[in-house]
């Protein structure tokens, strides 16, 4: 199981936009269709990943808890699906049926936003306010695969607060650490 972690690019970059299917929907989301009143959060995830599949049931509860609250949430697979098969569209469909995801998930076959937002893991986390400057980047919280660390989302859930309460977060802000994105040859 590799362990790559997120390439932290810089506070106040803009979100890049997009347009990508989104495989629940079977149609075309971009960016501007998907941003929060408060902020946006985009991430970066795939099916097959451990670390994914460790935080999965986490990320839901957050996204329905946050949602609300004028947040939104959209996730993003740009893993090369003809060596990974497993994170084909109709597969990222029913992974997202099957763990009532509340947000878009996004296929993005290409691969090109992935590279917009220098995306190096799943999963990846960036956190948008309302100007689409990035406030957040990084992990969920310290929770990994047999770690023995409980699954909280305390990092993304401090970066959100802070946004609810319009307070700068401070606090350090670590990298995710995942699988890498598998990229095209």
């Amino acid at each position: 199981m590799a362990r790559t972690p997120s390439n932290m690019i810089p506070l106040g970059t803009i979100a890049p936009d997009f347009e990508l299917l989104d495989t629940i929907t079977d149609k075309m989301i971009s960016l501007d269709t998907v941003v929060g009143e408060k902020a946006t959060v985009v991430f970066f995830i795939c099916n097959h990943c451990p670390f994914v599949v460790h935080v999965n049931e986490e990320l839901v509860t957050i996204a329905n808890e946050y949602s609300p609250k004028g947040i939104s949430f959209v996730g993003i697979s740009s893993n090369d699906v003809e060596h990974y098969p497993q994170d084909a569209p109709e597969l990222m469909q029913k992974v997202a049926e099957e763990l009532n995801y509340p947000f878009p998930y996004l296929y993005d076959e290409s691969q090109e936003v992935a590279r917009l937002y220098d995306a190096a893991c799943t999963p990846d986390f960036y956190v948008f306010d309302a100007n689409k400057q990035l406030v957040y980047r990084g992990q969920l919280d310290d929770s990994r695969p047999g770690n023995g660390v409980e699954v909280t989302g305390e990092d993304l859930r401090h970066a959100l607060n802070c946004i609810v309460a319009q307070k700068e977060n401070t606090r350090l802000q670590k990298p995710s650490i995942g699988c890498n994105i598998k990229w095209k040859n």
